[in-house]
């Protein structure tokens, strides 16, 4: 049965060819005709339930099936009425005298304007939109390219939203590419019917008057039926399906039906109802106007619109009723803070905290149909899976003394972060190649510093066409704020949460967990090492090794920046993996007279051991660093510094004052199939 369905489509096409070479009887055309309607009623209905239109994807393909149908059905026909006196089945002659009501020329007028509407009025428009749908969707593509890729890379989506997006963006091009070739076959469909009905009507005549036995007036009422019949049976499912094609190509995002839509957006506006009615009214005190159907309209409109807006104004009290309650009055102040336990509320401190200005409130309460808290846990998933630590729960807060635009980002109560954000407007960012220029409130990109442009939304599609990466409000919040997380990371991980990463271990190894903490290491000491990796990037997530690499070390070195360094070793296919691109990895190195200032400049005490290097000697380094960074910039979008496994460590601390970005990294630390291409030295 279920290979019968799969091959269901190839039998019907098959059998739709065989239906234009063997002629069909009476009965089985009719049967067709009514498939024929039933299959434009369903399509059509169809296109009025779905929400966007990649779920019906295989239109294009179905409005070249449908109308190669309708003309087999019209050769069909065309047979039957040519031989057999205009007689062509009980539909045909159904549709031509209920339409010709004994009038031919009646008959032909109105089966001339459901084709002219067809062709001029419906098919032009959506063969048009088509066209213009589809070379918009197709200049879009790259903009909405860079656009998933500037998400993935903030962690706001993951690997398989990002795929799935791409393949969204795909397959919207080729339907709507698809779309606007297939139009052109409901075009040519209306001009063949035409061309057939009036080779029926004239061929038709000449039949009659030939064999004889009939008069000129009866020949041409019996082909009138027929001929007018034979063009509204094929018409009316061809009418359907061009409204169909209408509407699918004209859906505008949406996530409701089209039905569920229209209802939703009339109902928001009852006072337009209730003018409507007013109007009516007005219309019906004009003389002979036909004044019962008028104010029978009128009051219908009026009785609606002012039931939907006495519900609207019900619904607002009932929220407000929700939002203050009917309850008790609280406490007082005094009252409250009378129990010493609700003062302690007062000094707690949340890891990561978020204060934003009033025009900012909808854009993050989900009341106000906000997405963010469900974008944050989409993120806290994605730093999860690739770094190993569980980012904590962000606190929001609306903040009236900030400016209304304006957002704040603290970690443990203290500010780390700030930036603007225009909410009607979006983003559109200079990757360095654009064809053209957009208008636009310019600013500077809170998370990466990248000059940007606040645009309407109007101009969203033409930035794109440009090269703009476009981004929404919401999305340069939680980049912004994705980004402060990844820096402050290793702030952000507690005695709490380590002890929960231990406890995770423990259900697959337990006994490394108790050999190593605390018989090794503190769960001090050992945070304080995880801490160092995440400082610089360092993904935690493989923790069986970095426990195993601290009890093979742990016993001789007690100092965590050394057994950092070790830890860093084992981990050195996943700092390749982060680091490196396509099998190479492109660095600047250290020569061996600057390895050796560093090395001499080392000073040990009691507490561990420190770089004391000369002012202008570090002047010189860092001068040489930021001027190798300068001239590599275009082959480098990270810079990456090279050194020696001892030295590494001390020259990441020296550079952390000046330029912290920068990613050093030792020898020992790049697996060995990694290409390793020096493009810079920095040397004294």
């Amino acid at each position: 049965m279920k290979k019968i369905l799969n091959n269901s489509i190839s039998l019907f096409i098959i059998a739709i060819i065989l239906m234009i070479i063997i002629p069909l009887p009476e009965f089985m055309l009719d049967l067709m005709f009514i498939i024929n309607i039933a299959l434009s009623i369903i399509i059509l209905l169809t296109t009025m339930y779905i929400k966007e239109a990649l779920e019906f994807s295989v239109f294009p393909s179905l409005l070249l099936i449908t109308t190669l149908f309708r003309l087999s059905l019209n050769i069909s026909s065309t047979r039957l009425i040519l031989t057999n006196s205009g007689n062509a089945g009980a539909v045909i002659a159904t549709f031509g005298n209920f339409v010709l009501g004994g009038n031919a020329v009646v008959g032909f007028i109105v089966f001339i304007i459901i084709v002219l509407v067809q062709f001029i009025v419906i098919t032009k428009g959506a063969e048009r939109i088509a066209e213009v749908t589809a070379r918009f969707t197709l200049d879009a593509m790259p903009g909405k390219q860079m656009a998933i890729d500037a998400d993935l890379s903030s962690g706001i989506i993951t690997e398989i939203e990002a795929k799935r997006r791409r393949n969204n963006i795909q397959r919207e091009a080729d339907f709507y590419g698809a779309m606007d070739g297939a139009t052109k076959f409901v075009k040519g469909d209306s001009i063949m019917s035409i061309i057939i009905t009036a080779i029926n009507f004239v061929g038709g005549v000449i039949i009659g008057m030939v064999q004889g036995g009939s008069t000129f007036a009866m020949v041409v009422q019996t082909y009138s039926i027929s001929t007018v019949g034979d063009g509204l049976v094929s018409q009316i499912p061809a009418l359907l399906i061009s409204t169909a094609t209408s509407m699918i190509v004209t859906r505008a995002a949406s996530e409701s039906t089209m039905n569920v839509d229209l209802t939703s957006q009339f109902k928001s506006q009852p006072i337009v109802l209730i003018i409507s009615g007013i109007v009516l009214i007005v219309m019906g005190l004009i003389p002979n106007f036909p004044k019962i159907q008028t104010f029978t309209l009128a009051a219908v409109f009026i009785f609606l619109g002012y039931k939907l807006l006495d519900g609207g104004s019900e619904k607002v009290i009932e929220h407000e009723n929700e939002e203050t309650g009917s309850e008790a009055p609280a406490p007082s102040e005094e009252e409250y803070f009378r129990n010493i336990d609700n003062i302690y509320e007062l000094i707690q401190i949340d890891p990561i905290e978020m204060e934003v200005g009033y025009s900012l409130i909808p854009l993050v309460d989900e009341a106000s149909g906000g997405n963010f808290i469900d974008r944050v846990v989409m993120f806290r998933r994605q730093f999860a899976q690739e770094m190993g630590m569980v980012v904590p729960s962000v606190r929001l807060r609306d903040n009236g003394y900030l400016n209304p635009n304006e957002y704040v980002v603290k970690l443990k109560g203290e500010e780390v972060a700030r930036g603007e954000i225009l909410v009607e407007y979006f983003l559109a960012l200079d990757p360095g190649s654009l064809s053209g220029e957009v208008d636009g409130i310019e600013t500077i990109e809170p998370a990466y510093g990248i000059p940007s442009k606040w645009i309407t939304k109007d101009k969203k599609e033409l930035a794109e066409i440009y090269g703009y990466t476009v981004i929404d409000p919401l999305s340069v919040l939680l980049t912004h704020l994705s980004e402060v997380i990844k820096v402050h990371a290793h702030e952000l991980l507690s005695r709490q949460d380590l002890n929960q990463l231990l406890n995770n271990i423990k259900k697959e190894n337990e006994l490394l967990v108790q050999e190593v903490v605390p018989g090794v290491v503190s769960q001090g000491n050992l945070q304080k090492i995880l801490g160092n990796l995440l400082r610089e990037g360092i993904p935690i997530k493989d923790m069986e090794t970095i426990l195993e690499t601290i009890g093979d070390y742990g016993s001789s070195v007690k100092d965590t920046e050394m057994l950092t360094e070790y830890v860093r070793q084992s981990l050195k296919r996943t700092i390749t993996r982060k680091w490196s691109e396509g099998g190479q990895i492109k660095v600047i190195t250290l020569s061996t007279d600057v390895e050796k200032i560093i090395i001499n400049a080392i000073n040990k005490n009691e507490r561990g051991s420190y770089l004391s290097i000369d002012p202008e000697v570090m002047q010189k380094l860092v001068g040489q660093l930021l001027e190798q960074i300068s001239k590599l910039k275009s082959e480098l979008n990270t810079p990456i510094i090279l050194t020696s496994p001892f030295v590494r460590g001390y020259f990441r601390k020296l550079l952390d004052q000046f330029y912290p970005k920068a990613i050093v990294l030792s020898f020992n630390e790049i697996d060995n199939s990694t290409q390793i291409q020096a493009l810079g030295n920095i040397a004294i």
